[in-house]
């Protein structure tokens, strides 16, 4: 079968030597979608319910969900966080590709820099179109830098309008850069608080349609704010045990983690919609599965092996090999499950990645 092909068993990672190995499957080019369901809740989805697999559409999902589940949402917005720079110094001048990846406490940025070899502390930065600049603080190495600003708060956000673009991922091809299109397919209906370099995408599927009819089924609703940053595009390079996850800012507020806690003491389910609010809501999480309220970076890197204290079912979408978030799935949701419930996706024709098809995970008994 095409299923069996494509994702075979997992080798044992003893005998195949890899730790990636079991996070590892083939994926054809063509199952990679390049725009959105139209509208945006006619995209397909996958239920998991440990080796039970149905398929729906994301519409269904009021069907799916229960009268009293908290369904939690990321809010973040995205900004334009793909700069083209200019380095002018002595020694002459470079062309610097920037993605922004997160604000730091002192007002700075750490970015990831195409071309990084080719900075130093004290390098100035110039931007055609704009009298905004930015200097190196320091070049970290392995394309990683942080930044200075001459621009802060609204003259900022003009900035990045006027100068930047969507960072979107490399996988949705766009030879000429970002369209009209992907301006309004790339952000959510719950979008916010600018300051993601990447869009909470399980978050793309949601219309204000869909929305009322999970009201319509006492589905509650509340939202927390994790801005995704550009280390969401890289692959785990080298052994599993020595990957470190990029920080991310996030909050949650105390009438998110009330509504939580409410939640959970009268026996009702928290549905995270996307990996990030998963990640921040564990991240938050008490010892004993209270929630508190959180501001600050996490670097939380969930794979098998990691027991949940906060989260009760997922939705999210269809993630790439041998990634983090393929692997937080699988921890969620187990790992031979989730290889399965890829492979029938794949047999079905769905699509992949974020402008593509999402699933709905119930969570593991052992998870």
């Amino acid at each position: 079968m095409v299923a069996q092909r494509t994702i075979p068993p997992a080798p044992s990672p003893q005998a195949a030597g890899d730790s990636m190995a079991p996070f590892d499957f083939d994926l054809p080019k063509a199952r990679i979608a390049l725009s959105p369901a139209r509208p945006r809740d006619q995209a397909r989805l996958l239920h998991v319910q440990g080796g039970q697999r149905t398929f729906h559409h994301v519409r269904d999902l009021p069907g799916l969900l229960r009268p009293g589940d908290l369904l939690i949402v990321n809010d973040t917005a995205v900004l334009h966080a793909k700069l083209a720079a200019l380095r002018v110094a002595e020694r002459g001048t470079a062309h610097i590709g920037l993605t922004l990846d997160r604000p730091l406490a002192d007002g700075s940025w750490h970015v990831l820099a195409r071309n990084a070899r080719k900075l130093r502390p004290g390098d100035n930065l110039r931007f055609e179109g704009s009298t905004a600049t930015a200097t190196v603080l320091t070049n970290e190495g392995d394309g990683a830098a942080t930044l200075r600003f001459s621009v802060e708060g609204a003259s900022f956000d003009h900035f990045l309008e006027t100068c930047g673009v969507l960072a979107l991922p490399p996988y949705i091809d766009r030879p000429n850069g970002p369209t009209a299109d992907d301006e309004r397919d790339y952000t959510t209906l719950f979008a916010a608080h600018k300051g993601a370099v990447a869009a909470p995408t399980a978050g793309l599927h949601f219309t204000p349609e869909l929305m009322a009819a999970l009201a319509e089924r006492g589905v509650e609703r509340h939202s927390v704010t994790l801005h995704v940053g550009a280390g969401t595009f890289l692959p785990v390079r080298g052994a599993l045990a020595d990957h470190k996850m990029h920080s991310e800012w996030g909050h949650v507020s105390a009438a998110t983690a009330n509504a939580v806690n409410k939640a959970h003491q009268e026996g009702r389910r928290v549905v995270a919609v996307g990996t990030t609010s998963l990640r921040l809501l564990e991240s938050a999480c008490q010892p004993d599965g209270t929630l508190a309220p959180w501001r600050g970076e996490t670097d939380i890197f969930i794979k098998p092996g990691y027991r949940f204290r906060c989260v009760d079912a997922l939705m999210t979408n269809f993630h790439l090999p041998r990634s983090t978030l393929f692997m937080l799935v699988c921890a969620f949701a187990g790992t031979e499950p989730m290889r399965a419930a890829y492979s029938s996706a794949i047999e079905a024709g769905m699509r992949f990645y974020s402008y593509g098809d999402a699933c709905l995970l119930e969570k593991a008994p052992e998870a």
